[in-house]
């Protein structure tokens, strides 16, 4: 009887001893060692936000939903709005637009609709261990949506961007359902440059606001240095390892779901779930905002942290109020914009030691560093298919014997403008045909021109900017220097050339495959 009693109270104990820990973890622990992020490298993300929230907008000249601060955009700049009647249900709709005060071309995808049944398919098209792409595995359905959007708007994005002088940044954008979509349709673009006019990597961005679980944790350290994701205290998606399409088929009993997994990952080992390849994680560098404090009632002024982090990738559920509420775009555009407030306030109170463009160039390199030790990481913890920073160097060597002949001849070239970008160029490269209330497309001077601008010179502009997308898509800008690209690239093609299957089950990479 005693020892019944006694074997009782331990378990009882062990119980209280669980529930207490769940209880009282908060999303702030996930991010708790990790540095504080400079104002330098978060100030895109407050920008980026708005123009998620303005995918929302039927006419951002008339916004319905703004920001206090507006959307900061300026609708003569807004190059293209495609909606669900433009897609069929492949892609959530987005935005393109340009911004020649931070020199980049965004391409802003909005979250999933539940009153959209295409978004729930796109989910749904997927299975465990499904599709294997760039030596690591990805949701299907995300990746197919992916796929689409590139070959719907590659061509307008690439001439865009060689006309405004090769040196603007490539911006994805997206927010839940669609931070997987870009963040896959980054993964791609960056394996093929070649076919986007030969864009560094370096000029390539995205960011997955509130991402979804959407690749292996192979692939979200890989890919760390193009792909930032953004979470908001205590957001369940990307802490919730559960499928993607049974989250959103739960989502309105989504407490009793995250409930049992809570529980049932309690039983999983840490190091088993590292061994799993076919486990997905949110991609690349993350940026938690942290603004709620244990047993304190309120928001506090948020704060930033970043890293890249291997082991303890945001693997345990918060059991919080704020759970869904953190999820919404609404509230990250305004945490990230008081965040960004006061980091740029801190900046400003420490002392300064060292003059701004050195610190620029330290923060630069620590971030490499980062990316290094991650990848170094992920090898020493024996993750599937990692890869140290020099084994990839040498394989993307090997892989280069193969590429594309438009890849070799921009690489034999020897173009400045592309080999370095943006150092050389006028701040106002507004000279694409569109026409600005503010006068920036007006400018012909040859200080301006860019470099495919004399073959192809039309009398007549392009009045709207819709106009204006439609004569990039069909104006081949880079027929002169690059022949290669004179035909319409199939990203299908492309991405089908990098796996081989064999079973619906069992995939494996085709290395022998040519790029091109």
């Amino acid at each position: 009887m005693s020892v019944a009693c006694g074997a009782e109270c331990v378990l009882a104990a062990g119980c209280l001893r669980w529930a207490w820990r769940r209880c009282t973890y908060i999303g702030a622990d996930d991010s708790e060692p990790w540095p504080l992020a400079t104002p330098e490298e978060f100030e895109p993300i407050p920008r980026i936000c708005r123009a998620i929230l303005a995918v929302y907008e039927p006419d951002i000249r008339h916004p319905k939903y703004s920001p206090s601060c507006g959307y900061q955009i300026d609708p003569d700049l807004l190059l293209k709005r495609v909606t669900y009647d433009d897609i069929e249900g492949h892609a959530p709709p987005y935005i393109i637009y340009i911004d020649h005060d931070h020199k980049e071309i965004v391409l802003a995808m909005r979250g999933l609709n539940l009153a959209k049944e295409s978004d729930y398919k796109l989910l749904l098209d997927n299975k465990l261990g499904k599709q294997m792409f760039g030596g690591g595995y990805v949701h299907h359905g995300l990746l197919k949506s992916a796929k689409f959007v590139l070959n719907r708007e590659s061509e307008g994005l690439r001439n865009l961007w060689i006309e405004n002088g090769r040196c603007y940044k490539m911006v994805f954008a997206g927010h839940s359902l669609g931070s997987g979509v870009v963040a896959l349709l980054t993964i791609i673009l960056v394996n093929h440059r070649d076919k986007m006019g030969g864009i560094p990597r370096e000029l390539i961005r995205c960011y997955s606001v509130a991402p979804a679980r959407c690749m292996s944790l192979n692939l979200a350290v890989k890919y760390a240095d193009v792909i930032h994701s953004v979470v908001l205290q205590d957001d369940f998606l990307p802490r919730t390892p559960t499928p993607l399409e049974d989250i959103f088929k739960s989502i309105f009993c989504l407490p009793c779901l995250m409930f049992f997994v809570c529980l049932r990952d309690t039983f999983i080992p840490e190091g088993r779930k590292l061994r799993d390849p076919r486990r997905l994680y949110a991609p690349g560098r993350i940026y938690h905002i942290v603004e709620r404090k244990f047993c304190r009632c309120g928001r506090y002024p948020p704060e930033v942290r970043t890293a890249i982090p291997v082991d303890g990738r945001f693997e345990h559920i918060v059991l919080s109020c704020n759970a869904t509420s953190d999820h919404a775009i609404i509230w990250i555009e305004r945490e990230a914009e008081k965040a960004l407030e006061r980091l740029r306030e801190i900046c400003e109170d420490e002392p300064v030691k060292t003059a701004p463009k050195v610190q620029k160039f330290v923060r630069l390199k620590t971030i490499e560093k980062e990316h290094k030790d991650a990848l170094e990481r992920a090898v020493s913890l024996n993750i599937p298919h990692a890869v140290a920073n020099t084994e990839e160097e040498s394989s993307t060597l090997e892989d280069g014997e193969s590429s594309s002949l438009g890849h070799q001849e921009i690489e034999s070239s020897g173009d400045a403008a592309s080999a370095k970008p943006c150092e050389n160029i006028e701040k106002d490269a507004s000279d694409i045909p569109i026409s600005s209330s503010s006068g920036n497309g007006k400018q012909e001077s040859a200080a301006t021109a860019t470099p495919c601008e004399d073959d192809e010179k039309d009398a007549s502009k392009p009045t709207t900017a819709s106009d204006a997308w439609d004569d990039l898509v069909a104006k081949d800008v880079s027929k002169a220097k690059h022949k290669s690209s004179s035909s319409r690239t199939n990203w299908d093609e492309l991405v089908e050339k990098l796996f081989k299957k064999e079973k619906p089950e069992h995939l494996k990479l085709n290395r022998d495959a040519s790029t091109a």
